[in-house]
């Protein structure tokens, strides 16, 4: 079976009307996705089981570990609906935004944030469908309507989300329909867990207690959306396991020209800290339609991988567009190009002293120089929580990341993790065996030949299941 895993940088697709059928996923699959994205925006909970079910049984058929990865909606705000769909606008124009439910007017609105009236302050900005409506607050009764002012926009649908970028909302991240969702995701075989409008280090801390309290092994991504998120990004990124820059309402809620500088000090930040990265939001809206994406799109998927990112993700192109497969080979092919001008030099993580894994990671990050140094075709790494990779994997080597495990939670997990091929091993008798057995498979699998040279990491002894402890140079026979 001919699946395209040659690239570094990972995809994400998330799942929708054009992509839920178990033919497209096996086809995105072979196509090169990943991590699908399962989106709690959307759909309900058996709708969302018989995909996360189609998932399970195509990586069994096809010997893969495509990751899923379940996106909490959060706190989104939007307008409720309104009479025949839409009411016209224009600058000047007051319009009352109140809490209580009603079919929307010129005149009034339903907006479906509760606190609405309590969180705005006269004078403060209010964006609508994506920033193509901008209205300023002219008065709020601090309890369930507040007058807002048309600045700029000619008309307002049903149902579009609103951002609030002047205001300190007092809502948690986690919503109630959250909890509804999240009680469903836990009973499922799924692996990382994103977290909507992410503000505080709590937020994340949070979603773990309550994942660990339900035993479930899945970890957390924390959604980059909103200023609060921006100011807390080093101690968001220390709580969490993984972060999603999620450019569509973040790039509304900054100034936009800020956007491109906080994309790479994001990305950066997350090779230091060795956390995956998840690029995402209109990377290739242009394929929604189109048979090909736009050159502007293009650059766009290239920069986010000499960037460094570990993922690159799509939203509507593969859950409502009509070229979903097509939209997935297509940016593989604009990944494996920007892959070849690779340059992390003055970028790579350096192993802190003080850190309780400071000999685990200096053992780490030196595979990755090692094998850099030698030419190797790849580092080999044993392990069974998945840290050995993330930190082998923001060196970012000039090769790939062969990773054996077996966890095969762990495995799936690490679909996002920038550079691995994974594959289920269990055998860890001794240190020399588990590398013989190791080498053995690559060349079956025809990852390694004769001659090349492979750089493994493991704990000795092997069967104390130790934190990384040692590298070792293999010339493949």
């Amino acid at each position: 079976m001919n699946i395209a895993d040659s690239q570094k940088t990972k995809i994400v697709a998330t799942i929708g009307p054009s992509s839920s059928s178990s033919v497209i996923l096996k086809e995105l699959v072979k196509a090169g996705v990943d991590v699908f994205r399962v989106n709690f925006s959307h759909g309900t909970h058996e709708d969302h089981e018989k995909v996360i079910q189609r998932i399970g049984k195509i990586n069994k058929e096809l010997g893969t570990y495509t990751g899923i990865l379940c996106d909490l909606q959060g706190p989104k705000i939007r307008v409720g609906d309104i009479k025949e769909g839409k009411i016209n606008i224009r600058p000047g124009d007051q319009i009352t935004f109140t809490t209580k439910a009603c079919v929307g007017t010129e005149k009034k609105l339903h907006i479906t944030y509760g606190s609405f009236a309590k969180d705005i302050k006269a004078g403060e900005k209010v964006l609508m469908d994506d920033g193509k409506v901008v209205l300023k607050v002219v008065s709020t009764n601090k309890k369930s309507s507040a007058v807002l002012e048309v600045v700029s926009g000619t008309s307002i649908s049903s149902r579009k989300g609103v951002n609030l970028p002047d205001s300190k909302l007092t809502t948690p991240s986690l919503t109630k329909k959250d909890e509804i969702d999240l009680a469903f995701i836990l009973t499922q075989p799924i692996h990382w867990i994103a977290l909507s409008f992410v503000r505080y280090p709590k937020d994340i801390i949070n979603l773990k207690k309550r994942i660990a309290k339900a035993k479930h092994k899945a970890q957390v991504i924390a959604k980059i959306e909103k200023p609060e998120a921006i100011a807390r990004i080093e101690k968001i990124i220390d709580a969490t396991d993984a972060i999603m820059i999620a450019r569509g309402d973040l790039g509304v809620e900054v100034p936009m020209e800020q956007l491109p500088t906080m994309q790479k000090r994001i990305v950066k930040l997350c090779l230091e800290k060795s956390r995956p990265c998840i690029v995402a939001t209109q990377l290739m809206e242009g394929m929604i339609n189109n048979l090909f994406p736009t050159r502007a799109e293009i650059l766009d998927v290239a920069n986010a991988v000499l960037d460094g990112t570990d993922a690159v993700m799509l939203s509507a192109e593969t859950a409502v567009g009509k070229h979903p497969v097509k939209v997935v080979q297509a940016m593989n092919k604009i990944i494996a190009e920007a892959e070849k001008n690779y340059d992390f030099r003055g970028r790579r993580p350096q192993a802190v002293v003080d850190s309780p894994t400071y000999l685990s990671d200096t053992v780490c990050i030196n595979s990755g120089k090692t094998a850099n140094d030698i030419g190797a075709v790849g580092i080999a790494s044993v392990t069974i929580s998945g840290y050995t990779a993330y930190r082998v994997a923001s060196f970012r080597p000039n090769c790939h990341l062969f990773i054996f495990s077996p966890e095969v939670h762990t495995l799936h997990r690490l679909a996002l993790v920038w550079g691995t091929k994974r594959y289920y091993y269990d055998k860890f008798t001794t240190t020399d065996g588990t590398i013989e057995d190791v080498v053995k498979m690559l060349k079956t699998r025809k990852d390694v030949k004769k001659g090349d040279f492979l750089v493994n990491t493991g704990s000795m002894p092997i069967n104390k299941r130790f934190r990384t402890n040692f590298i070792k140079i293999t010339l493949v026979e």
